[in-house]
């Protein structure tokens, strides 16, 4: 496939000349059809390019889900430079780093991440630090320094037509940055042939089709979000439904009253979508895509859907691989309960037995998944080091997770490499904890991590976020122990929020953080051989 065209920008432009009038976004209810969309990325292009920024160069933008960041998207694309997405939960100090990392040419901000990113501009060296100052769901606000320029009257400043960048499979197209909270983050590369095998593999499996509506909800600078659906809706000729924020209530609200037909959701808003009073009665017979990835999905989340005539379709997959690598298919959402599928149809996915360095092919062997395929990324940007601890010469990628392959070839996630719990020298995996106690009717959201135990090495700690109605470590042992061995029930109950970070992944590092210190504090010199605690830590915002 090498030289052909596979700019995402030529399919928008071919539906846009064919369906001018289909509506291609919705952003807070404001209706975009095709010719509009094409007119605001084609006149942005062709400003950006008359200004010198092409292949080579770096467009980031940072802010939350908006018609503007689709629109850097496709303009980037037009010109043929790679667009950086930013975490918009990031801190200043967390922007400056990835942003002296990818050193972006022009950087577009909505007003509250110019704040952020103002004290440290002068360093960056950006060439047009751009301020949102078109969109109506911003408060009219001023720029934090005469530094940052109207990104509207750049967007507007050239009138020439510009002919799209020929784009092909090793054409760089966006770098993704992890969220970095074990180290330094890392950039993500994607090209073009990355996030167009990924379409080839979803078009393959998932009942996607011409003209869906499609709810983006998950945030798009998370590969799931971006690539899962929402890229694939707008060059098919389909709308897609963008929100700000995820709010669950406007979310039941959108599939029911927009028709969605497909949707990426991570299972915490799935969850929270459940939780909503109109859910029981919600009609929802629209929907036929729901692609849940991130985390595992509970099986109570399962079954709640399935009752509902809504089979979740689980994923698997990381940035690393734009995003999927397995699929399970909602005919075996119940049979294969808490499985992620089998691998997608142009990928590869193997196990690896990390101990002695060989592949895995017995059933319920557990190793680390590795994946090969052209939807996987060919390294980290500017960090060769990292690039070669995660990629072999030969293409495989080690993803650090953990799982095994059952009779019928389908794959489990069992957990992340470094999250797992290592208590007594037995192997627990906190996934496996946390989908089990997921099921309380109390339980709100939980996390289950490792904490020091002089005994044991580590002992299993539960932190747990609940309604109103109070939890005891008892309650919690009890209920799980129906499910799991005695050596995985939890001997530490911890109640608060469960933090979360910008892909709706459960926040370990920060978690193990405030726990660890937060015991280490309240514990003193109490001896924990069998000692069993519920502490509570005061609630945080998320």
């Amino acid at each position: 496939m090498t030289g052909i065209d596979i700019s995402p920008v030529r399919q928008l432009a071919r539906f846009a000349s064919q369906h001018p009038d289909v509506v291609a976004i919705v952003y807070e209810d404001r209706e975009y059809d095709y010719a509009e969309f094409l007119d605001l990325v084609h006149h942005f292009a062709a400003a950006l390019r008359a200004d010198g920024i092409g292949p080579g160069d770096r467009i980031a933008y940072a802010g939350v889900n908006s018609l503007t960041f689709l629109t850097g998207y496709f303009a980037a694309a037009w010109i043929g430079a790679a667009f950086v997405p930013l975490n918009f939960r990031l801190a200043g100090p967390e922007l400056r780093v990835i942003l002296l990392d990818a050193r972006p040419d022009v950087l577009i901000a909505e007003p509250y991440h110019a704040r952020l990113i103002d004290p440290f501009l002068d360093e960056l060296g950006v060439r047009h630090p751009l301020l949102i100052d078109d969109d109506e769901a911003l408060a009219d606000e001023e720029p934090p320094s005469p530094r940052w320029q109207s990104y509207a009257a750049f967007r507007t400043s050239w009138d020439e037509p510009a002919t799209p960048a020929h784009r092909t499979e090793d054409d760089l197209a966006v770098v993704l940055y992890t969220s970095g909270t074990t180290g330094r983050s890392k950039g993500v590369m994607l090209t073009h042939g990355n996030i167009w095998w990924n379409w080839v593999n979803v078009d393959s499996v998932v009942d996607t089709r011409v003209g869906d509506v499609s709810l983006a909800i998950a945030p798009l600078f998370h590969i799931g979000g971006l690539n899962a659906v929402t890229l694939r809706t707008l060059t098919r000729g389909g709308t897609v439904v963008v929100r700000r924020a995820f709010d669950p209530a406007q979310a039941l609200d959108d599939l029911v009253t927009r028709r969605v037909n497909s949707m990426f959701v991570v299972p915490a808003m799935l969850a929270a979508i459940q939780r909503q009073p109109g859910f029981a009665d919600a009609d929802l017979t629209a929907l036929r895509s729901t692609i849940a990835a991130g985390a595992p999905v509970p099986p109570a989340l399962i079954a709640s859907y399935a009752e509902r005539g809504v089979f979740l379709q689980q994923a698997w997959g990381l940035t690393e691989t734009a995003p999927f690598s397995t699929y399970l298919e909602a005919e075996r959402t119940i049979e294969k309960l808490g499985s992620c599928g089998l691998p997608m149809p142009y990928t590869e996915v193997k196990i690896v037995d990390l101990s002695h360095d060989v592949d895995v092919h017995e059933p319920e062997a557990t190793g680390e998944f590795w994946v090969r395929g052209p939807n996987v990324s060919r390294g980290y940007w500017n960090n060769p080091e990292a690039t070669d601890a995660a990629f072999t010469a030969d293409g495989w990628f080690r993803t650090g997770d953990i799982g095994y392959r059952d009779a019928d070839g389908y794959f489990f996630i069992v957990d992340r490499l470094k999250d797992m719990i290592i208590s007594g020298g037995e192997n627990v995996y906190p996934a496996e904890i946390e989908n089990v106690l997921s099921a309380h009717p109390g339980i709100v959201d939980v996390a289950v991590i490792g904490v020091p135990d002089p005994k044991w090495g580590e002992a299993v700690c539960a932190v747990v976020q609940t309604d109103q109605e109070p939890i005891t470590l008892e309650d919690l042992r009890a209920f799980a122990g129906e499910s799991i061995a005695r050596y995985k029930l939890p001997t530490v109950l911890v109640l608060r929020d469960v933090p979360r970070n910008g892909a709706g992944k459960l926040d370990k590092p920060r978690i193990r953080t405030e726990v660890r210190e937060h015991l280490a504090k309240h514990r003193g010199d109490v001896e924990t051989a069998s000692f069993t605690e519920t502490l509570k830590i005061p609630r945080t915002v998320r």
